[in-house]
Parts: C-alpha cells; sequence; structure tokens
C-alpha cells in the first residue's frame, strides 16, 4: 500500500495538535460565539471569545484533523478581523484542493497531509469559519 504525498494523515504531530486543544476551553459567557458545520462530515465548532478573537475558547465534535485545524487556529488568530480570515478561509481552500501556494497562516503545513482526503477539507476550515461567524454576531449587536 502506497503512502499518500505528504505523509500519514493521523502522525503523531497531528495528534499531538489535536491534544493540545484541550488548552483552549469553550467559556459560554464569551461576547463573542460563533459555530460552523461541515456538511460533508458533520464536524462542528463552536468558538468563544472576547473582543480581538483574545481569550479564545472552542468547543469541538471533529476528527484529528478538524482538532489539529483548531489548535493551529488558536494559537495564532487573536488580533484576526474578519476580512483577515475569510482571505484566509479562501487560501486555505485553494491550497487544499491542489492550489501551489503555501496559506498564511502560521503552522498550517502541519495540516499538508490532509491535501489528498477531501473529505477532510471542511474540517479544515472550520475554526476560521466559526470565528468569522463569531465576529459577524459581534458586529451586529453593536
Amino acid at each position: 500500500m502506497s503512502r499518500p504525498p505528504g505523509g500519514a494523515l493521523y502522525s503523531p504531530a497531528l495528534l499531538s495538535l489535536a491534544v493540545e486543544l484541550s488548552e483552549y476551553p469553550f467559556d459560554e459567557s464569551a461576547p463573542l460565539v460563533g459555530g460552523a458545520r461541515s456538511r460533508s462530515c458533520g464536524s462542528e465548532v463552536k468558538l468563544s471569545a472576547h473582543s480581538g478573537l483574545q481569550s479564545l475558547g472552542l468547543q469541538v465534535t471533529a476528527c484529528a484533523v478538524g482538532q489539529a485545524a483548531c489548535t493551529i487556529f488558536a494559537r495564532h488568530c487573536a488580533g484576526a478581523d474578519a476580512s483577515n480570515l475569510e482571505n484566509a478561509v479562501s487560501a486555505i481552500r485553494d491550497w487544499l484542493n491542489g492550489g501551489v501556494n503555501v496559506p498564511d497562516w502560521p503552522d498550517i503545513l502541519q495540516l499538508e497531509a490532509a491535501i489528498p482526503y477531501p473529505g477532510r477539507h471542511e474540517a479544515v476550515l472550520l475554526p476560521w469559519r466559526a470565528a468569522i461567524d463569531a465576529l459577524g454576531k459581534g458586529q451586529a449587536t453593536r
């Protein structure tokens, strides 16, 4: 059996990222709350945060790939706005679909093994989409 490009999907590094997700507990009382769900796999992410995506919390029901993506997002999202996040979603989607440009998001290459698995692509995008949802709701209430 041949391995897909980028190595094994569920590598020790990816699983380590998934475990790190526990460092970002969801906060029901946070002023910004948003969510996203993948229609392709059923994975879900709920996100809680304070202004500027500070004190981020995540509640994740997803495969290890989705969990790892959430950790990568959480590590580097502070200060991002909806426009930054929408650009990131577009760039990450293009990259996952075979684009040559690596998205400008720290640690994103740790998800490279998911590229040959289109069924996991939406799970990768969930934290960015949940943050866009949270920020949109926050702006609507001002």
